[in-house]
């Protein structure tokens, strides 16, 4: 991307959060960027992965969860500071979004994904831009085996790295690896019935595991896993993966609000190769993928 559309879309991102709470117009949003709405708005569709409204949109309704949860004030309170013209456009807007009303949404007090629609800076918009590909590929998949170690981690308190390790140095006794296969992390929590309460606190299990050709002669402490085939939307992370958690942050906060495509309840898992040059390699590449019908 030029380093002009670049800082376009910085001031864009600066004048909507200083007047997230009024009335914007996507007009005026191009103009203090100094393009025109269509070149601007194409420019952050193509970088960003929505739309100029679609930002405004859910970044009001992300303020307005924040301040559901961490606030005392009154919902129609909130629902006005954050640009919506009455309770029930707000509650309309925001149970579309995180499939619960305002009131339900406090009583549960869960600051989840979904909610995540942080505030573009300049350290995130140069991430979206160059470490992330926000629009993903869409692919058909085999059924794949896979062996390795379970272990416990919260996305806050990260010791999947530590699992990694311990995998690592035991893969060799695994029977019936494919030579230079692929690795694969599995994550065992977001099912349906977890994806709207998932935040980064929420204890889940992951499996840290190596290609295998069959599971005979698998024995303690590995487990079997087997990534049933099909659709998938594919997004490729560069860069350290302790950024990992800001790809994630995009999937569900920002494509998984905007995609046609509709999610199956399938596991996703990220996928290691040849590509992968350690945790903190600025050159690595992981691909994560998201199951779809």
């Amino acid at each position: 991307m030029a380093v002009d559309y670049r800082e376009a879309l910085e001031q864009a991102v600066i004048y909507i959060e200083d007047h997230l709470g009024g009335d914007i117009k996507v007009e005026e949003v191009a103009g203090a960027a100094g393009y025109s709405y269509y070149h601007l708005n194409r420019q952050f569709t193509a970088v960003l992965g929505e739309s100029i409204g679609s930002y405004i949109k859910k970044r009001r309704l992300a303020e307005a969860a924040k301040k559901l949860l961490y606030t005392d004030r009154k919902i129609i309170d909130i629902a006005m500071a954050n640009g919506f013209d009455s309770p029930e456009a707000f509650s309309r807007a925001f149970k579309a979004v995180y499939k619960v009303s305002p009131q339900i949404y406090r009583q549960n007090r869960l600051d989840t994904f979904i909610a995540g629609k942080e505030r573009l800076d300049a350290g995130l918009l140069e991430h979206l831009a160059c470490n992330v590909t926000v629009h993903p590929q869409i692919v058909e998949l085999p059924e794949i085996k896979v062996a390795g170690l379970r272990g416990e981690t919260t996305l806050r308190d990260n010791r999947l790295r530590e699992l990694w390790e311990r995998a690592n140095a035991l893969y060799p006794q695994i029977p019936n690896r494919i030579p230079q296969g692929r690795a694969f992390g599995i994550c065992e929590a977001c099912a349906e019935n977890t994806l709207y309460t998932m935040n980064e606190d929420i204890l889940f299990t992951e499996v840290a595991g190596t290609e295998v050709s069959s599971f005979a002669g698998l024995t303690e402490p590995f487990v079997a896993k087997v990534i049933p085939g099909g659709r998938y939307a594919v997004f490729t992370h560069r860069g350290t993966l302790g950024r990992l958690l800001q790809t994630f942050d995009y999937i569900w906060g920002t494509w998984f609000l905007t995609t046609k495509e509709e999610l199956d309840w399938r596991e996703d898992f990220e996928l290691y190769d040849g590509r992968f040059l350690g945790y903190d390699h600025p050159g690595s590449e992981v691909d994560l993928y998201i199951p779809i019908r």
